[in-house]
């Protein structure tokens, strides 16, 4: 999520569109969707089930279950949410919800006022804290900076030493789309799909190219320093966020599958919403992506205010027990203002960090590039490195996790704001 507090128009994150989502247990799940198919048409009152195994599914027919991810979703009465709730063959019924990524522009490529009141405040802070600092020793002062050849995030992760390119290695990033006539990516192996009706993979905020810039991007981009980590890998674009940067649900669950289906081994969302409550639609999500060895990445969340004493708290759907959560760090490897902490739920800790303030990024044209804030940038480090390690390696799923966490530098920060530590790219 991008250093924002609200979005600039468009869906509240965490609104309830009125469906609801049923998580299934396991006992319905099997090597068809009859089972599943039957209950669901039961507990809904459907005639009939649209699933994701559906040849109707890929020619843009919305599903209502989504069969390896062990999820539905219905509109529901009161009468059948309650009986829903009562049924030993569901684990949990749940309001559908809007996500967002906080900070996207608006059309036409504007920020909008929130975003710069809350990028301005984080600035001033960061600004008044190296101030205040003894230059060579105190911790805040900068330890990197952008070069003519590369961004500070990539200097410290230890990307431009790497060998790896993340060859062979499909990263799906589910976002606001991609500027596909970006000529950063021209050439690229790209795979794409829209989960929001009425709306082209082509990204109008801005969001979405940002970050599979940073994830995907090129090693040598044709203007300005390297941005990009896993410049060759498959790159999988799933847009589940409008142009608006809200999305519901169902677009992102629906976005999941897809990206398990086509291959990814690592999952990048950079979206959510600021709800201390685990859902279990996504925690079954990521357990089952980790089951078929992809690795769910996703933005710890804005919602601290650090320099006023507030920490925030870990948000849908990050803070799923099987989700990773990043948490952003400054150039000088202190943690952002807008970061959140680690919350109390179960799953809600940050996982790891990545580097997350003044990072600069693909941009759709004709701007081309350009340097926002936000747990949003840290996440695609994250994903972008752990290609890296994958190619490496073979890790996948869980290997995939353990591995990330241990190669993670130790910072000296508590670890429910940083986790692990900084992530690191796999050395020469």
């Amino acid at each position: 999520m991008a250093d924002m507090r609200t979005g600039g128009g468009g869906r509240v994150a965490g609104t309830p569109t009125g469906r609801h989502l049923l998580v299934l247990g396991e006992d319905l799940m099997g090597d068809d969707d009859t089972a599943a198919r039957t209950a669901v048409q039961e507990l809904t009152g459907l005639s009939s089930v649209t699933s994701t195994r559906d040849p109707g599914a890929s020619a843009g027919v919305r599903p209502t279950l989504f069969s390896r991810l062990g999820v539905a979703v219905a509109e529901l009465s009161a009468d059948q949410v309650q009986a829903a709730r009562a049924d030993r063959r569901l684990i949990s019924v749940e309001p559908e919800r809007v996500q967002r990524a906080l900070g996207t522009p608006g059309p036409g490529g504007a920020l909008s006022a929130d975003y710069l009141r809350g990028f301005a405040d984080a600035a001033t802070f960061l600004r008044d804290r190296a101030a205040a600092a003894a230059p060579d020793t105190a911790p805040g002062t900068a330890q990197f900076g952008d070069t003519d050849q590369l961004t500070w995030g990539l200097q410290a992760t230890g990307v431009a030493d790497s060998p790896e390119t993340g060859a062979g290695i499909a990263v799906a990033v589910l976002d606001t789309g991609l500027d596909l006539g970006h000529p950063d990516v021209a050439g690229r192996q790209i795979e794409s799909r829209s989960f929001v009706d009425g709306q082209e993979v082509q990204d109008v905020a801005g969001h979405g190219t940002h970050c599979i810039g940073t994830s995907c991007g090129p090693l040598a981009p044709g203007s300005g320093r390297r941005y990009g980590i896993a410049h060759e890998a498959r790159i999988l674009v799933g847009k589940v966020l409008g142009d608006d940067g809200s999305g519901t649900d169902a677009g992102i669950l629906e976005g999941i599958e897809w990206a398990i289906t086509s291959g990814a081994q690592v999952i990048s969302m950079s979206l959510g919403a600021d709800l201390n409550e685990v859902s279990a639609a996504y925690e079954n999500a990521g357990r089952r992506a980790l089951d078929a060895g992809a690795l769910i990445v996703a933005a710890a969340g804005n919602n601290a205010e650090r320099s006023t004493g507030n920490v925030g708290f870990v948000g849908v759907p990050a803070n799923s027990p099987s989700i990773m959560a990043v948490a952003a760090v400054d150039s000088a490897l202190a943690i952002a203002d807008f970061s959140a902490a680690s919350s109390a739920v179960e799953g809600g800790q940050v996982d790891i960090a990545g580097p997350g303030v003044d990072v600069y990024s693909a941009w759709p044209m004709p701007q081309r590039t350009n340097t926002i804030s936000g747990t949003s940038m840290a996440t695609p480090h994250v994903s972008g490195i752990a290609a890296l390690w994958a190619q490496r390696t073979g890790a996948k799923g869980r290997e995939l996790w353990t591995q990330l966490t241990q190669a993670a530098q130790r910072l000296p920060l508590p670890s429910g704001d940083v986790g692990a530590g900084l992530v690191r790219a796999p050395g020469a």
